[in-house]
């Protein structure tokens, strides 16, 4: 017999061993560590704690994130109530500026908004490009990764230069793009092209959803 004949009849027969468990005693194999030999017995009780150690780091993992989860919704229930108490644009965009700032802490973010009945001489309501409306009308996704228009580093103003990694967000009013969000950071990993976006969408769904009713 050879090694594939002897695998098969062992797959063939799982109980082989329950009737012969003395060979159990006799045979050894390698220490997957210290390469002395050692018996099937303690060779599996090695698999099964390399499992268990696996298994605990995976479940560390799923705390982790579990709690980063439970930290982020705190912080955007926080920025729902704000926003809901905003009597005025002026109040909904305090409250989106704060809130992203302190409690997400985005260093730095700016919104311009445009096919609006209400206006305002504040840099929001500044004159915006054709180009930057297209771009962000074709947005499915928030964007997330490197600067990639000048006009809309702009926005930063002084930090514009300075800024390494932003997330641009379409605010819609009926399917229709009327502004965008952007956020942006000195840190070119703080936003990237392979990031989760769900929390960044559903802020610009909550944002989009509160200025409609101030911009008219």
């Amino acid at each position: 017999m050879n090694t594939e004949d002897i695998v098969r009849y062992l797959r063939d027969n799982p109980d082989f061993f329950q009737h012969q468990g003395e060979l159990l005693d006799t045979m050894t194999v390698v220490h997957p560590h210290s390469g002395e030999a050692i018996s099937l017995t303690e060779r599996q009780l090695h698999v099964l704690r390399d499992k268990i150690r696996q298994l605990e780091h995976k479940l560390a993992e799923l705390i982790h994130f579990g709690e980063e989860n439970d930290e982020i919704s705190t912080k955007v229930h926080r920025m729902v109530l704000s926003l809901l108490d905003a009597e005025d644009f002026e109040g909904a965009r305090d409250a989106v500026l704060t809130h992203l700032r302190d409690d997400f802490t985005v260093p730095h973010v700016a919104m311009r908004i445009w096919n609006s009945v209400l206006q305002r001489e504040t840099p929001e309501f500044n004159a915006v490009s054709e180009e930057v409306r297209f771009f962000a009308g074709d947005l499915k996704h928030p964007y997330c990764g490197a600067p990639n228009n000048l006009e809309v580093i702009e926005w930063f103003g002084e930090a514009g230069p300075h800024v390494r990694s932003v997330a641009l967000v379409p605010l819609n009013r009926d399917g229709r793009v009327f502004g965008m969000l952007a956020m942006g950071s000195e840190d070119s990993e703080r936003f990237y092209p392979e990031m989760g976006t769900l929390y960044v969408e559903r802020i610009g769904e909550m944002i989009s959803a509160v200025m409609r009713r101030h911009l008219g």
